[in-house]
């Protein structure tokens, strides 16, 4: 296949859009988690859920064991919340240190915190072994992990609670949820909606990406033109928009619900067919680019719904400049890590925050899409590296 054309413009969102028709689909209903579940909350934001959980559990005053590899909002929320996070390995594959989580249980761990990191499965069933021997809870984050399962069993499940982001995977304007898995029940207060006006600011900007997404140029141009418009109004109006994908935990916000929207929208989906489009987009970058970057993972086990595909680089800056400027809205994931870790000690987590681009594979992109995809990755990747060698 030939390379792309540098100066090809194309528009590939980082997140799916929003058809039309999912406003009035039917809900389904559904086997995934967190919809399947018999005990569960849905809040605007993931991190609700986690600041709850440190409150519900009585995890205050104690420490939280948590992976060294963090996005930082989970660490905020358990700091906010009254815990201590203490930090554990975690390998450049990803890979948890079991070894490292058990030494560093103390008297004041009060619980163990795994992450689920882009859909792929983190040792879960160790980690409930773990947790079990020594007494201790263990909290499931499956923010980056909505309908993956490790072979059968749905992530979210094996822990004593499981957390989702759902505006991750899902076409919808918000939307967390905190499931309470195994016999003992909490009396927990359905939290408020949010505003309307926020929920309808998010619905109108995932339809306007559709628009672009499916129009080409003159989708673009109209998308445009009433982002513009729409900007205007919202300022006017002064309206509320309390915006999703943000970078910190805000307190003000963390007894507000999911909106009604989201659940229906979320519903509607074909779930079974968004992972199998997910896998099918993930296995072609697979098969595209492993010859211009190592794979972070040489597979895609079963039940894994991969949430973007991770692109190992030496220099993020050049390859998502060069992406950004051909239309791909490629992410500079997890850079930075919480205050309250020390980046010293753990240097292969320093190198992924230095290596790792996500690259979408959701199921808006078709496969001409993910051609496009990954032939911009390919150039993008091949100039970081012609450039490197002149350097040197």
């Amino acid at each position: 296949m030939e390379e792309m054309n540098s100066n090809q413009k194309l528009f590939v969102p980082s997140l799916p859009t929003l058809w039309p028709s999912m406003l009035w689909g039917r809900a389904k209903t559904a086997g995934f988690q967190p919809f399947a579940s018999a005990n569960v909350r849905y809040f605007y934001f993931a991190r609700n859920a986690v600041w709850l959980t440190v409150k519900m559990l009585g995890l205050d005053k104690g420490e939280v064991l948590m992976p060294s590899y963090h996005h930082g909002v989970e660490v905020e929320a358990v700091i906010d919340a009254g815990a201590t996070p203490r930090f554990y390995r975690v390998g450049s594959r990803w890979d948890v240190d079991l070894e490292d989580v058990e030494k560093k249980i103390g008297p004041k761990t009060k619980a163990l915190y795994l992450v689920h990191y882009a859909g792929f499965p983190g040792p879960v069933s160790e980690m409930r072994e773990i947790a079990d021997r020594h007494g201790l809870p263990l909290i499931e984050d499956c923010a980056l992990s909505l309908l993956s399962a490790d072979g059968t069993q749905p992530l979210g499940t094996t822990g004593d609670i499981g957390i989702f982001c759902l505006y991750k995977t899902l076409p919808v304007p918000n939307g967390g949820a905190l499931t309470i898995n195994g016999p003992r029940q909490y009396s927990l207060p359905e939290p408020p909606p949010p505003p309307l006006a926020s929920t309808f600011s998010h619905t109108v900007s995932a339809l306007l990406q559709n628009l672009e997404l499916r129009g080409g140029t003159m989708g673009r141009g109209l998308r445009s033109l009433i982002r513009k418009v729409g900007h205007g109004t919202v300022k006017a109006a002064n309206i509320e928009r309390v915006a999703t994908g943000t970078q910190h935990f805000n307190r003000d916000h963390v007894d507000m619900g999911m909106s009604p929207l989201t659940k229906r929208i979320a519903l509607a989906q074909d779930l079974e067919g968004i992972v199998e489009k997910r896998r099918r987009n993930y296995f072609f970058l697979l098969g595209r680019l492993r010859d211009v970057s190592t794979p972070l993972f040489n597979q895609l086990p079963p039940g894994v719904c991969p949430l973007f595909y991770p692109i190992v680089v030496q220099d993020k800056a050049e390859v998502l400049g060069k992406l950004h400027a051909m239309g791909i809205d490629a992410i500079d994931f997890w850079n930075r890590f919480h205050p309250a870790c020390d980046a010293a000690a753990f240097p292969e987590v320093g190198q992924l925050r230095r290596s790792i681009v996500e690259i979408p594979c959701h199921q808006d992109l078709e496969p001409e899409v993910m051609a496009n995809v990954a032939a911009a990755v390919r150039e993008a990747v091949k100039t970081d590296r012609r450039t490197r060698k002149r350097a040197g």
